[in-house]
């Protein structure tokens, strides 16, 4: 067996292959010979030469710049006639074209849970062309479905709910703004009594300044407490001196431009 990439899932492939009597040869950006003996298995020093060495090659490699379509032409025709290649990383790192060609020549045989052109979404039909191959073995891609992935991610959401609840931040969230039209923070510093972050609200109001972000962070023993108050605009010394005038919770002002 060939196995191009020998990262954490590379690894879990040699002594599967062992068991079956197979001798592991193998190719990774990281792998040196060295390595190659720790892990008793033979080093290659491209994808070419472990298709030329092997019955069985089976990819796990990361999709980046460096590694799409990796494997073209070059490594196809490397492959020995009646091979099987099993893909179950990502389909960019094949060149599908020069994968074809080798299933139709060469009697390659393909297992593969990852494709060229695959659905958008869940529920999306699937036409690649490579569905009509004879010497394809396809199933969907179930690289989430595996006990330890369900079990991660049940414990990712039982974080992100918890960190919510504890601190009102939503860990790993997508779509927020990296930049407002914020221009400037009011820096409030204030006893933790109620209606005190009415009262600035109110008065942010009334001077018609919108409010792009607010964190309010309490101090041990729940006295004292600082907000922060990002602003469309700056608001004009007579504003803040009435606030903290009518407000006598208010501890201290101050404005930061950004």
């Amino acid at each position: 067996m060939g196995l191009v990439g020998v990262g954490r899932i590379g690894k879990e492939m040699i002594p599967r292959a062992k068991a079956f009597g197979l001798r592991v040869v193998a190719w990774s950006r990281s792998l040196t010979p060295e390595k190659a003996s720790e892990l008793g298995i033979e080093y290659k020093p491209s994808p070419d030469a472990v298709a030329a060495a092997a019955d069985i090659v089976s990819v796990h490699i990361a999709l980046t710049p460096e590694t799409k379509g990796l494997l073209g032409k070059s490594f196809f025709g490397a492959l020995r006639s009646g091979a099987i290649f099993i893909n179950t990383a990502r389909g960019e790192v094949v060149d599908q074209a020069a994968l074809v060609e080798a299933m139709r020549t060469k009697n390659v045989r393909a297992g593969l849970d990852v494709y060229a052109a695959e659905p958008a979404s869940g529920s999306g039909e699937f036409t690649d062309a490579i569905k009509d191959e004879v010497n394809l073995y396809g199933t969907h891609h179930i690289g989430a479905s595996t006990d330890q992935a369900q079990e991660a991610i049940a414990a990712e959401t039982v974080r992100i709910i918890r960190t919510f609840k504890e601190t009102g931040q939503v860990p790993n969230v997508v779509n927020l703004a990296r930049h407002t039209p914020a221009t400037h923070t009011l820096v409030v510093r204030h006893r933790d009594r109620p209606g005190v972050l009415a009262a600035v609200l109110g008065a942010i109001r009334q001077a018609n300044i919108n409010v792009q972000e607010m964190e309010n962070i309490i101090f041990e023993g729940s006295e004292a407490a600082v907000a922060h108050i990002n602003l469309e605009a700056a608001p004009s010394a007579e504003m803040l001196a009435k606030i903290k005038t009518d407000c006598s919770e208010i501890i201290d002002l101050s404005l930061i431009a950004f």
